[in-house]
């Protein structure tokens, strides 16, 4: 089954819908903000679900998951109900895409040569990457403290409860 989480709660759909995704434009629906846009996707052995919802928490954005069932690619029926296909959208914000890899594949928590980093800019800016900051500091090892740092107003790392590394700053002229 198809599940989209939003703020207040959830609704099935009978598919993959169209139109979900992470935003290309602006929440007014106005000028493009982009054509193209990077999306981080995460890789998870039984925890994709969680995660998802976790992050969806964080960012306050919306949730829509496919299961290896939903989409009849059934390999091992243990693993009918682990998601496919996620993702974590926000209009404005940040988008992350994840699945739980198959057994049968290869996979080590926490050895993905990748940082997902969420980079504000000006006060408010600042104000959502606090914001972020605490609610992904829930059970993570802090890597190094969000604070001031010599080329940024602010910056922080941490490795989730998730083992995945985040690094959140807000953008700044360099102080060399």
């Amino acid at each position: 089954m198809f599940f989209r989480v939003g703020g207040t709660g959830s609704e099935r759909a009978p598919g993959r819908p169209t139109g979900v995704g992470c935003p290309t434009v602006s929440a007014t629906g106005e000028e493009p903000i982009v054509s193209v846009r990077a999306v981080t996707h995460l890789n998870f052995r039984g925890d994709a679900r969680e995660a998802l919802t976790f992050y969806a928490s964080a960012f306050r954005g919306d949730m829509a998951v496919v299961t290896y069932k939903d989409a009849g690619s059934v390999q091992d029926p243990a693993e009918a109900d682990q998601v496919m296909w996620g993702q974590v959208s926000t209009a404005d914000g940040p988008c992350v895409m994840a699945y739980d890899v198959p057994s049968g594949l290869p996979w080590n928590r926490g050895e993905n040569a990748f940082f997902v980093s969420l980079r504000g800019d000006g006060p408010d800016g600042a104000d959502e990457i606090g914001a972020y900051w605490e609610k992904l500091a829930e059970g993570a090892t802090v890597l190094r403290p969000l604070a001031p740092a010599e080329w940024a107003p602010l910056y922080g790392m941490l490795r989730d409860r998730f083992g995945v590394t985040w690094v959140l700053d807000v953008v700044g002229e360099y102080q060399a």
